[in-house]
């Protein structure tokens, strides 16, 4: 898709690949929303951009963007079913290439989940190869792992530069009993929900890691319990980690956000239990000035997901919008730069799976209302 197509026309253009998509995905009956879950209670819509190419082989997870040094932004995606990454280009949503495949040696994957870009490294979570991979932007060369004595099935993972070439990276760790890995592990082993490793390359270029531990709360009220999403804000000390089922006294369960400290100590301050209709998933932040801006999370529903805003220092609610087509995601990046088809940024988004879509951040900021320092 041409990314200089105005608006009108990217609409018009998306019209055939939406209705291509929706007869795919109508063949996917085992995944359901709760009753009334329909993407839509007190959400405002938003229509998506572009929707990439579906490809309902891949399972696509988590997202992440890289600026090019010479131009353009790629969109990097985690393809959980078929152990590769697949590189679309961030403006037109065009399939750029894919990298890896099976295995367990460095530049292989089993399972990639989270992905985390910082500067020109790239890291990569593996569930089933139970480590996180750093390789080297745009080649893809394989840096070295970490994690591989500690971690047990990693998903998510959050990356900042704590002084010049050194960087605290942490990992959730979702590690589960029983014979179909579904029984959360009990109360006293939950101090094991995050690992954090602290990172830096010597001299002669090799990847040093070292273990700085765990946490995660081991009481009723600030546990953590399924975890994957985690994301953070140096600016007001904070972790934000999706917990996707939280226990309640009747049986059911509930998804939130918690908050913890960079520390790892939690705070007790939590969403509240009717933020979620569905499980809580991707989550990010959109900074806006050295401390406003939103975080956006991910209420996993179908016909279509649910995106909820909250501000970004009090987490108070600030809105929810959806989109025309996307449902069932899983993972989010938010790219705040400017490129040349989204001079505010853009939010992108994998649709059930198997695509990706992008928002433009001007036109959510302008629909919700939001501060004029974010595009609105």
């Amino acid at each position: 898709m041409n990314p200089r197509l105005p608006l009108a026309a990217l609409a018009i253009a998306l019209l055939p690949a939406c209705a291509g998509l929706s007869e795919t995905t109508t063949t996917v009956p085992s995944r359901t929303s709760p009753a009334g879950g329909s993407g839509d209670s007190g959400a405002l819509a938003v229509a998506e951009r572009y929707l990439s190419e579906a490809d309902g082989s891949d399972e696509l997870d988590s997202l992440a963007t890289w600026p090019r040094p010479e131009g353009g932004t790629w969109l990097i995606a985690s393809a959980k079913a078929t152990d590769r990454l697949v590189v679309f280009d961030a403006d037109s949503g065009e399939r750029l290439r894919v990298v890896g495949g099976p295995g367990s040696g460095h530049g292989r994957f089993d399972r990639p989940n989270g992905l985390a870009v910082h500067g020109d490294l790239l890291f990569v979570v593996e569930r089933d190869n139970a480590r996180v991979q750093v390789l080297s932007l745009p080649g893809f060369e394989p840096l070295g792992s970490f994690g591989e004595a500690q971690l047990r099935s990693p998903y998510g993972l959050w990356v900042h530069e704590t002084e010049p070439g050194e960087m605290a990276v942490y990992v959730t760790d979702s590690f589960m009993y029983g014979d179909r890995h579904e029984r959360v592990p009990p109360l006293d082993e939950l101090d094991q929900r995050v690992r954090r490793f602290r990172i830096a390359f010597d001299q002669a270029g090799r990847l040093r890691a070292h273990h700085a531990g765990h946490f995660g709360a081991t009481g009723t009220e600030d546990a953590l319990h399924v975890v994957e999403s985690i994301a953070g804000d140096t600016a007001h000390d904070r972790l934000l980690i999706a917990d996707e089922r939280v226990p309640r006294a009747d049986g059911t369960s509930f998804s939130t956000l918690r908050e913890y400290t960079l520390a790892g100590v939690p705070t007790g301050t939590s969403l509240p239990p009717e933020t979620f209709a569905a499980e809580a998933e991707g989550v990010v932040l959109w900074p806006c000035g050295p401390s406003s801006g939103y975080w956006v999370a991910v209420d996993q529903l179908a016909p279509l997901t649910r995106f909820h805003l909250f501000d970004r220092e009090t987490l108070r609610a600030a809105g929810s919008f959806h989109g025309t087509l996307t449902a069932f995601t899983d993972g989010v990046a938010l790219h705040a730069a400017a490129t040349p088809t989204f001079p505010a940024g853009a939010l992108f988004a994998v649709h059930d799976d198997q695509a990706v879509v992008a928002f433009d951040l001007g036109e959510v900021a302008r629909a919700l209302g939001l501060s004029p320092e974010c595009g609105g």
